[in-house]
């Protein structure tokens, strides 16, 4: 097979649901101004080049519905013979999205393709707008739909993981991604236009358009008295709070993948070669072992060891999982999450495995770092894992 190689790897800011920068922006804005934005970003590249899309979304439905892939390509300008398409695993849809174009590129079938995410939590709630479960498989099989506060609840209770723990992690996550904000690391953040809707005084609204340029829910001044003084969200005696859990986010994230032969044709220096990425199930009332089980499996299929690995990206989708994955996996806590995590950037879900790859790249690019892992746990009890190779 052919090598795939990305070139170009960025993400919108993350804001809050609800509250945030973007919670008047509509999703397909998001989506349409990332992908015009890595076009010109990659040198000598036009939208007539690229072949498909490959748009992870986790509730494509609404705003973000109807091949949501074809239609902010159409938005963006990409030419009618440019496709375009959705994907949902759920947490890891984003990831997903880059792992089908990345094969497509392997396989010999496309030259130059664009995976990414997408998510507004804001215009399409965590579940979407009409959950129906099916009756009669929930009587034995109630367990895929299980809330993910309460799998993260199970996995703190079955593995042992405290309180204090975290909390400790949570606090860590904030002031790494606050730290990062200050000091300008996140290279792979595009500062955004957003939409806002201000009253007039004859009570009227306008629209007005600004540039958000950063993630707007890292707390700067949480502390760990105030992240201990919350109160459990998901059971009466709990220990998953609202403070070490990942926040609700709306943004969006591409990457542009290529074959060798154009990397030279376009005169690109590429960032790093898609090396291998798989998933792997677990039970699904504690999804959030997924990790645990799909990084030594990525392993395995690599013919490498944990060890080799420089920098880790592990989303947050809570702290209990994210600590317990990393614990029982021997990995060192200087190797993850350098610029803080979900819990303090949000996890956009059909997002966050695109968001997470701009992350992972742009940091093994700025340490120095051979290979990068990215993992996350998935909705419904399952584990993604990627790995990817810097370029010299």
């Amino acid at each position: 097979m052919r090598d795939a190689y990305i070139v170009t790897s960025i993400r919108t800011p993350g804001c809050r649901r609800g509250k945030g920068a973007f919670k008047d922006t509509r999703p397909e804005d998001l989506l349409s101004f990332i992908l015009s934005a890595a076009i010109e970003k990659t040198e000598n590249l036009e939208k007539k080049d690229v072949e498909d899309l490959m748009i992870g979304c986790s509730f494509p439905e609404a705003e973000q519905g109807l091949n949501i892939g074809r239609i902010a390509a159409r938005m963006a300008d990409f030419p009618v013979e440019t496709t375009g398409a959705t994907v949902n695993r759920f947490c890891s849809s984003g990831l997903e999205a880059i792992a089908l174009a990345s094969l497509r590129v392997m396989a010999g079938w496309s030259d130059v393709v664009i995976g990414g995410g997408l998510e507004s939590m804001t215009y399409v709630p965590m579940g979407g707008n009409l959950p129906r479960p099916h009756p009669e498989f929930t009587r034995k099989g109630a367990q895929v739909y299980t809330s993910m506060g309460i799998t993260a609840e199970n996995v703190a209770n079955r593995y042992n993981v405290s309180r204090e723990a975290q909390d400790e992690f949570a606090y860590q996550s904030q002031m790494k991604a606050a730290e990062a904000k200050h000091k300008g690391w996140f290279k792979e953040l595009v500062p955004t236009p957003a939409t806002r809707y201000v009253i007039r005084e004859d009570n009227t609204f306008k629209r007005e358009t600004f540039l958000q340029d950063y993630d707007d829910g890292i707390r700067e001044t949480t502390t760990l008295e105030g992240l201990a003084n919350l109160r459990p969200v998901f059971a009466a005696n709990g220990s998953v709070t609202a403070g070490n859990s990942s926040q609700m986010t709306d943004g969006a994230a591409v990457s542009i993948i290529m074959s060798e032969d154009k990397v030279k044709e376009f005169g690109l220096k590429p960032i790093a070669k898609f090396k291998y990425y798989t998933t792997i199930g677990c039970q699904p009332d504690e999804m959030g072992v997924g990790p645990r089980y799909a990084i030594p499996k990525l392993m395995k299929l690599a013919g490498m060891d944990i060890k080799d690995i420089g920098l880790f990206e592990i989303n947050e989708a809570f702290a209990s999982q994210a600590l317990y994955s990393i614990r029982e996996l021997g990995i060192e806590m200087d190797k993850v999450n350098l610029h803080g995590g979900a819990i303090a950037l949000g996890h956009p879900l059909g997002c966050t495995g695109a968001k997470l790859c701009a992350t992972l790249l742009n940091n093994m690019r700025q340490r120095s770092q051979k290979y990068g892992v990215e993992s996350m746990c998935i909705g419904g009890g399952m584990g993604a894992a990627a790995l990817f190779e810097l370029c010299d």
